[in-house]
């Protein structure tokens, strides 16, 4: 299998440490690609129509791809217990918020990146950093308890979130929005999937 991927992407990265929690790493190899919502690789778009990434290009059916899709494939043919039964609709919720949380730092990246200073509004920046906020401190508030069990992939999301937000959002201080969640993430940055997957 080909993972198309950029190592920067943390729903790349989401994929990157499933598939190193789930010892799949040497199964997969990963296809780096230059892409931006502007100018799509031309490898993102043979794998996915809309041209984002992660795709999973797979030798024995159709390319799939959205981190979320691509999790589910790669736990259900382990059988890794990322997605467990008895709390499968609590991990898809948290995986959720901190998919959530980062569609919107993302986008405020974007909105800079590829509007341009000039004209980026600082409306819209804003409120979408209050929609991360709102994620930071709704994982506080309920979540805290989910992100001490065993291993899945809720948590995962949520690391792969901090890790985003402190590469391209660093000066916002989010800590002081969440401390009991960044005390977690201390530990769970330091899982040797996490080490492996941050970007430079």
């Amino acid at each position: 299998m080909r993972l198309i991927m950029s190592p920067a992407s943390p729903y790349v990265r989401k994929v990157r440490v499933a598939l190193r929690e789930l010892g799949l790493e040497d199964a997969v190899t990963e296809v780096h690609v230059s892409t931006t919502p502007l100018a799509s690789a031309a490898e993102a778009l043979a794998a996915n129509p809309t041209g984002r990434i992660p795709a999973l290009v797979r030798d024995d059916g159709p390319a799939l791809y959205d981190s979320r899709v691509i999790t589910r494939y790669l736990d259900a043919r382990t059988g890794g217990g990322l997605y467990p039964e008895a709390r499968l609709w609590e991990v898809l919720t948290l995986e959720a918020t901190a998919e959530g949380l980062l569609d919107s730092a993302i986008a405020m990246v974007y909105q800079t990146r590829f509007v341009g200073t000039e004209g980026a509004s600082a409306d819209w920046i804003e409120a979408h950093w209050g929609k991360v906020s709102g994620a930071l401190a709704a994982i506080e508030s309920r979540w805290m308890s989910h992100l001490a069990g065993p291993l899945d992939m809720g948590q995962i999301a949520v690391g792969c979130a901090l890790g985003y937000l402190d590469l391209r959002h660093g000066d916002r201080g989010w800590r002081t929005v969440a401390p009991a969640l960044a005390d977690w993430y201390v530990t769970f940055a330091a899982r040797p999937s996490m080490a492996a997957t941050a970007p430079a």
